[in-house]
């Protein structure tokens, strides 16, 4: 497992971690604060003996990486990365053929945890990100999870088109969102499958896209030519959630 350092921010996001098992180092909470949220966070955290400290606004603005923190800050101890496998064996275990995302350079943190909250909601069994050139698990992400960080394991590999290549060995084929491809209402997206979204500027990269199956595009009727990377995963999530229920 790989390990990466990042802060929790907002009273669910916290409140969640906590009911998730996710170890907690320290919480900054606002002083004076003594809301319902607010004492289930102070209660929880005595629990697992996190470290409590009561903080001023600003100090806790200053501190905030989402500019949201809604009066707590929670340092978590770290994000564990799972490995592909890990996903593979979440699908076997459900007795589920495996449905997988992978975010081609995903670069905007709000995108990525709006993905992930997607790809739990769809009861896709993971996420599959690449190393380099792609936002990271920031607390912006994780805020934007809802929680779904949680439950939803992210790998991170370092090459997404060995990661696909590897995969179709064990029985994935691949679609990816594209403008030129077929309708997605055309496709046959049943079966173990992995549905790969482009970055919010240029799409999926060629390399990755020429190791993809089936390129499947979104019927478009209004006067502009693009959904967001998220909006687009949602909508093809969909549509593969909707098949596999047939």
């Amino acid at each position: 497992m790989r390990y990466e350092e990042f802060t929790i921010e907002g009273r669910n996001a916290v409140i969640e971690a906590f009911r998730c098992g996710k170890p907690i180092d320290k919480i900054f909470i606002l002083d004076g604060c003594q809301d319902g949220p607010i004492m289930t966070i102070k209660r929880e955290a005595k629990k697992q003996n996190s470290i409590v400290k009561f903080v001023t606004r600003d100090r806790l603005d200053q501190m905030s990486e989402t500019g949201k923190h809604q009066g707590v800050i929670a340092y978590a101890a770290a994000y564990e990365y799972a490995e592909v496998e890990d996903i593979l064996k979440a699908a076997e275990k459900k007795g589920e053929p495996p449905f997988i995302f992978l975010l081609d350079n995903i670069e905007d943190p709000h995108n990525l945890g709006a993905i992930i909250r997607t790809a739990n909601l769809a009861g896709a069994h993971g996420v599959i990100i690449p190393k380099n050139r792609a936002v990271g698990l920031t607390a912006t992400v994780a805020r934007t999870s809802a929680g779904a960080l949680n439950y939803t394991p992210v790998a991170k590999v370092t090459n997404l088109t060995k990661a696909i290549e590897d995969l179709k060995k064990l029985g994935l084929w691949f679609v990816c969102a594209d403008m030129e491809g077929t309708s997605m209402y055309k496709l046959d997206l049943k079966g173990p499958i992995g549905l790969v979204i482009g970055n919010e500027g240029e799409g999926v990269g060629r390399l990755v896209r020429e190791k993809c199956d089936f390129i499947a595009s979104i019927p478009m009727k209004g006067d502009i030519d693009s959904l967001n990377a998220s909006v687009a995963a949602g909508v093809l999530a969909y549509e593969i959630v909707r098949q596999r229920m047939i």
